[in-house]
């Protein structure tokens, strides 16, 4: 996953959406406590600081180092680079000992994960359901594509239908909303399921935000390095038409947001 988004680190900090307070008012409703949450595959760190308003401590990590040089430092917040290939015990070293995680979450990175390798880790550093004991949670989400308005939406269909060649097979989970995905937890208190529930944010952006935007996709970079320009001259000139003509008109941009939540199972 880091090699796809080395080249574009600063581009993909600058670029992403910022995630809802509700997103997180939600999942921090369903911990117990909130002493302490890692955040995997953590990136520029979009997720920190509103976990960091949230959680006594907060632990960051990502397989690229040029990804964290870009996320936020706060006080209580902690970054560590881990190779793909962390085994358990360097996991309770680096992250977090055996049962000490109030809540583990990944933000538009669950789909590049091994998740079998994954929830192992996440079984083993969140704190395990025992009668005085309320269990850890995780929660996963991501943002599927943006919502403008009906003629950018057309022109952004029409270069994302092309694209599909030069995205990785994982990225279909985001398009499936993460609603196939296997998730073995059970339901958060107060919830009759583990999701997607669905939240949204909102970018205000002008046209060259947007496009900025687009640059920032791993199939942007893919594509790239193939030889093929996404955004080539055409692709640019229709997206200003549907824009309205005027590139410095200032839009909002909507992500739709879907989120599995679930809690630790009694062994």
């Amino acid at each position: 996953m880091a090699n796809l988004f080395l080249k574009q680190a600063k581009q993909y900090a600058a670029t992403r959406p910022a995630y809802p307070p509700e997103l997180f008012d939600f999942i921090a409703s369903k911990t117990a406590r909130h002493d302490l949450a890692w955040d995997v595959g953590t990136g520029s760190g979009q997720a920190i600081p509103p976990l960091a308003k949230l959680y006594k401590d907060v632990v960051g990590t990502d397989t690229s180092a040029q990804q964290l040089s870009y996320a936020p430092r706060l006080p209580n917040v902690r970054y560590v680079h881990t190779p793909p290939d962390l085994p358990l015990d360097g996991i309770h070293a680096a992250v977090a000992p055996p049962g000490s995680v109030d809540l583990v979450t990944v933000a538009q990175a669950f789909h590049w994960l091994d998740l079998p390798r994954f929830y192992a880790q996440v079984r083993s550093v969140l704190r395990a359901p025992q009668p005085q004991q309320a269990a850890g949670v995780l929660a996963a989400w991501c943002y599927t594509e943006p919502c403008v308005d009906a003629a950018v939406d057309d022109a952004f269909w029409r270069l994302y239908n092309g694209s599909q060649p030069y995205w990785a097979p994982n990225r279909r989970l985001v398009d499936d909303r993460y609603s196939g995905v296997d998730f073995p937890f059970d339901p958060v208190d107060g919830e009759a399921h583990t999701g997607p529930f669905e939240f949204s944010t909102e970018r205000r952006m002008d046209l060259d935000g947007y496009l900025a935007y687009i640059t920032s996709w791993s199939a942007y970079q893919t594509a790239k390095e193939k030889g093929v320009e996404l955004l080539d001259e055409a692709t640019v000139r229709g997206f200003a038409d549907a824009w309205g003509g005027d590139r410095v008109e200032v839009k909002t941009v909507r992500y739709p947001i879907f989120l599995r939540i679930g809690k630790v199972r009694p062994e």
